[in-house]
């Protein structure tokens, strides 16, 4: 896996696409003209938003939590074929569990 360390209050994802199924129970796989993901895996956290007074805020994921967030709020990056989410922890809007 590939070593990305976000700044700040940014999170990096890996997107769940997952199939759907019509009421008949056909499949319909993942393909590129479906919407956005608004599902994923955090990767990686960054160090928390730094504060005015110097402190840092704590983030409130953290690696392997699964989380709903923004549709359109992340930044898509590839690496290696991969494709990762860089989202800023305010349009998280939830963990999975």
């Amino acid at each position: 896996m590939v070593k990305l360390r976000p700044l700040n209050d940014k999170v990096i994802i890996k997107p769940i696409r997952e199939d759907e199924k019509t009421k008949a129970g056909i499949v319909l796989p993942d393909t590129v003209e479906k919407e956005k993901p608004e599902k994923g895996e955090v990767i990686a956290v960054g160090p928390g938003k730094l504060l005015e007074n110097g402190q840092r805020a704590p983030m409130s994921v953290k690696v392997g939590d699964k989380v709903i967030f923004k549709k359109y709020s992340p930044d898509e990056i590839k690496i290696n074929k991969e494709e990762y989410l860089v989202i800023d922890e305010s349009d998280i809007i939830g963990i999975i569990e």
